[in-house]
């Protein structure tokens, strides 16, 4: 039995990089665990590297012979002390495999069951589970193939989706508006879906009219105890990718609240869910809503809830994973106030989402009341094409819906990210659309959205300032233009951002 003043575990390491790391190794460390971080030769000097109290190189850049090559971070557990595995979200974390064999290897997997991750990780295999367990869902035939695809469609009736069986990430999805593309449209998302998951399976169900996008925050622990930690709206996105999230969801209605929860802990309790997990649903217009899957991980934006309940999702994972009970009951989570998150990405949203790579050369970060920013940024990091495109996570809290706004647009103005192209402007853009701001707006509303204008406030200034940057560099020559060049010299924010500064396990 643990002792109150031991902590929850010895060691932890963190099997991932970035912003969500240093989240994890946060958490630990306000509980008394010592931390792991492991790194790719391309995050050498990156910031999640020196929060951690040890590190340990996996070797190359690419994620398969780093992040998600499973022999090595076991190897590099084992050779630290760690006792327990936190893999964050995305790599390893949705991994059945990788979490079996964490637990046959004498190692604590932060997340769910090996099991539990197995049966929701095949989207035909979990839409058989929610329909014993009495969870709504989309019409629909799973498994189809060429032969069978018209009349599944007709069955069903027009407009369809085309899914990956074992898809996410809005590879192998193709709508279809008319028996006419419905061929064509099949051997694409098969064909994508086989070159993404290695596994061609197509399901195809109804289109749900003007769709939005809601999760519940779910989690659970070994003794039986099951909480939600009520919904969030993902409906701004793009290529089927969230770009803004909130909570409370301004489309539902208090009925509806109540009855999307009961929802998610019944598609929980039907895998015998441990620790953190989303339960995500489509609805429609008519606020009817249908299971879509479940993210067996944390989720990025797990913040918002946080901010809203006042619930450490983290510490609780950890709590989790050690054998304990959660903290808390269902009755003491409330939500108070409202809560935004915006995905701060290195892309270019006038160039087809185009990727942008190179160092960042300045940088400005916003703060002020009830602003949190989730990041690993730092002047002089470079930022290449071997890795997801998010750069941070950008929150905001309020009393009510309109005061998280009004902080988020100011919190935008004020981040300022030189070198690169961002989706700054367009998040601005985004949180003054009237559909947005009227919370009524569905999946659709980016692609509604028109393009920056050329007289675009936030692009004439995004111009002036990539043209004073142009200028200083200039001025400065081969000197990297930082937000702390003004510092004195030996000041330590100014050494701390650095690259290579800190210390290497």
């Amino acid at each position: 039995m643990q002792r109150a003043s031991e902590p929850l575990f010895k060691k932890v390491l963190i099997a991932n990089r970035g912003e969500i790391a240093i989240r994890v190794i946060r958490a630990c460390h306000e509980l008394g665990i010592a931390t792991v971080a492991v790194f790719s030769e391309a995050d050498r000097d990156a910031l999640h590297v020196r929060h951690a109290d040890e590190a340990v190189c996996l070797g190359e850049p690419a994620p398969l012979k780093s992040y998600l090559n499973q022999d090595k971070i076991i190897a590099a557990a084992k050779a630290v002390g760690a006792v327990a595995v936190h893999p964050g979200y995305g790599f390893l974390s949705e991994n059945a495999s990788f979490a079996r064999r964490c637990r046959d290897e004498g190692l604590v997997f932060v997340g769910p069951t090996p099991e539990a991750i197995y049966a929701m990780g095949d989207k035909v295999r979990s839409r058989e589970l929610m329909a014993k367990a009495g969870v709504p869902l989309v019409p629909g035939v799973n498994d189809v193939t060429r032969e069978n695809l018209v009349a599944a469609a007709e069955k069903i009736g027009y407009p369809v989706l085309l899914k990956a069986s074992a898809g996410g990430g809005g590879k192998g999805i193709r709508a279809v508006h008319d028996p006419s593309e419905l061929v064509s449209a099949f051997e694409r998302a098969s064909g994508e879906a086989g070159k993404a998951f290695g596994d061609a399976k197509i399901f195809i169900e109804k289109l749900v009219d003007k769709p939005h996008h809601i999760e519940v925050q779910v989690i659970g622990d070994a003794h039986g105890g099951l909480r939600h930690l009520f919904e969030r709206e993902c409906s701004a996105q793009r290529r089927h990718q969230k770009v803004v999230e909130e909570t409370p969801s301004p489309f539902l209605t208090p009925d509806v609240r109540a009855a999307v929860c009961k929802a998610a802990l019944a598609a929980a309790a039907a895998v015998g869910y441990r620790n953190a997990g989303t339960v995500e649903f489509i609805m429609g217009s008519d606020r009817k809503f249908y299971f879509l899957e479940m993210n067996t991980r944390l989720q990025v934006e797990h913040p918002v809830t946080e901010l809203v309940t006042g619930i450490d999702l983290v510490k609780e994972q950890l709590r989790v994973a050690a054998g304990l009970p959660l903290s808390f009951t269902q009755d003491e989570v409330v939500q108070r106030g409202h809560a935004i998150e915006c995905r701060i990405c290195a892309e270019d949203p006038e160039e087809n989402y185009a990727p942008s790579v190179g160092v960042i050369e300045g940088l400005a970060l916003p703060g002020g009341p009830s602003v949190r920013l989730d990041s690993a940024l730092f002047a002089g990091l470079e930022v290449a094409l071997h890795y997801d495109s998010m750069l941070a996570k950008l929150c905001t809290w309020g009393r009510d819906r309109g005061e998280a706004i009004g902080r988020m647009k100011q919190a935008l103005a004020e981040f300022k990210i030189g070198g690169l192209r961002t989706n700054l402007a367009q998040l601005g853009r985004i949180l003054r659309d009237p559909e947005f701001t009227s919370g009524t707006y569905d999946t659709g509303l980016l692609a509604r959205m028109p393009s920056a204008a050329p007289g675009d406030e936030t692009s004439r200034l995004a111009v002036l300032a990539a043209a004073l940057l142009a200028h200083r560099k200039k001025e400065a020559g081969e000197r990297r233009f930082a937000a702390t060049d003004a510092a004195p010299a030996g000041d330590p924010w100014k050494m701390a951002q650095r690259p290579g500064y800190g210390r290497l396990a």
